[in-house]
Order: C-alpha cells, then structure tokens, then sequence
C-alpha cells in the first residue's frame, strides 16, 4: 500500500470530486479500519457520512420492501456525501441484490461518493452480478473513478491473538 495513494484519499478531495475509494485484500488486513478512518475524517471536515455492512444493506431494503418503506429507506442512502460499504462481496448477489446495487451505484454516480470494502478485487466483482451486463454498467461508473487500494499482509488479528 503507498503512503502517497493513502495521503491522496485522506485529503479527502475525492469527495468533493464525487469519486470512490475502494479497498481489497485478505481478511484482517485493516481494510473496515481505513474505512472508519475515513469516514471520521470526512465527518470532521463537515461531510455526511453513512456506514453500513453491505449484508445489512441489502437485509435493510429487503425488510424495506415488507413494510413499504422501499423508496423513503432507499432515498437515506443517496443522501449522504459518503456512503461506505463494508465487507462487499462476501456471497455472490441475488437478482434482486444486483438490481439493488445497481440502482445506488447509477443513483449516487457524480453525485457523492462511496468507500467499498471488499476481501475481492474490483477485476472479480463482476461474477458476484446476477446479470453481468448489470455488473459491467455498474462497477465501470464505480472502477472509472476511483483510487483503488490493494492491502496485502496477514491479519492483525492473527499477529494480536493471546494464543499464538
């Protein structure tokens, strides 16, 4: 990870740009901690700021759907400066999940900003796409504009843990 890539983003001009941040790499690499830094920097410089686990995403518009609150709850997710989203990629999506995700992606393009988390590069997003068309609309607006971070190491929890 270059120190330069990391003072870029944490100037936080991305933002002002409507770009992306995009984090990859092996679990326990510090991925989710970059992330929060981020966005409390971001909350720090006066920017709205949203953090939610991609699962809980789709768990919240799905249980948004039940109560008929789909677009009021869909809206709260378009309107922060930053939206992060943690843990990307950790199943392959739904149909639904793919359309979900691609309507925040195309609906927040060149309007705010995302940080995305995720234990897969950007290159295999696009198998975790139901539709691939989908898929390809949605992470070029995504991977065309943004810093994307590779983290490589073992994690620090392994290097933390009382029982090694």
């Amino acid at each position: 990870m270059e120190r330069r890539l990391l003072d870029a983003v944490f100037s936080l001009d991305f933002i002002n740009r409507h770009e992306h941040v995009l984090f990859a790499g092996p679990v326990g690499v510090g991925k989710s901690f970059l992330a929060q830094a981020l966005g409390y920097a971001a909350v720090r410089a006066e920017h709205s700021v949203r953090f939610t686990r991609a699962d809980a995403f789709f768990r919240t518009l799905a249980q948004s759907r039940v109560d008929h609150t789909l677009e009021k709850t869909f809206r709260s997710f378009l309107s922060p400066d930053l939206l992060i989203l943690d843990d990307f990629g950790l199943q392959k999506l739904t149909a639904q999940q793919s359309t979900d995700l691609y309507e925040l992606i195309i609906a927040r393009h060149r309007q705010s900003s995302f940080v995305i988390t995720s234990n897969r590069t950007v290159e295999e997003w696009l198998g975790l796409f139901d539709d691939p068309i989908l898929g390809n609309s949605a992470l070029d607006r995504l991977a065309n504009a943004s810093y994307q971070i590779i983290i490589e190491g073992t994690s620090y929890r392994e290097r933390l843990s009382p029982y090694r």
